[in-house]
């Protein structure tokens, strides 16, 4: 597994989740695995089936979680001098054609949230703008077709 980008605040999500899996949420399977057992006959117990497939589900978060936490490298949200796009940066562009500007933070695929204004490095827009400074203008090419931005401000 390659290290995932990950803002500070990023990481201390994923690690508050880890940290709930492993304690409260592994406790109420296994109770829910417990009274299930009690119920008497396990051939036909659906909620049996249940909690051992939500078992496996939490099992594999787990999993995936350590793996990410165990490999992520944590960017600094302030980039330094130069104000060059990077992962960690705060960018406002202007898609041409448009008045309307827009605000995004570059960060990680694991922390990617487009409805929070976070999109991957990997992404086509994210990764278009990489290395870019305040006041170029960048060809992005997506899956629904290519457009052009101007990049307003790097903070």
């Amino acid at each position: 597994m390659t290290n995932s980008f990950l803002t500070r605040e990023g990481y201390q999500k994923l690690q508050d989740e880890l940290d709930y899996l492993r304690t409260q949420k592994r406790e109420e399977i296994a109770n829910r695995l417990h009274e299930a057992m009690e119920g008497g006959e396990l051939i036909e117990n659906a909620e049996y089936e249940a909690a051992k497939n939500e078992q496996a589900f939490v099992e594999g978060r787990i999993k995936e979680l350590e793996m990410l936490l165990a490999t992520a490298h944590i960017i600094d949200e302030q980039p330094s001098a130069g104000k060059v796009v990077q992962v960690g940066s705060s960018i406002v562009i202007q898609e041409e054609g448009s008045k309307e500007k827009e605000e995004y933070t570059i960060v990680g695929v694991a922390e990617a949230d487009p409805t929070e204004g976070k999109i991957s490095n990997e992404s086509p827009l994210g990764r278009s703008l990489l290395n870019h400074k305040e006041g170029d203008v960048i060809q992005v090419d997506a899956p629904a077709g290519a457009f052009t931005v101007k990049l307003v401000k790097v903070g």
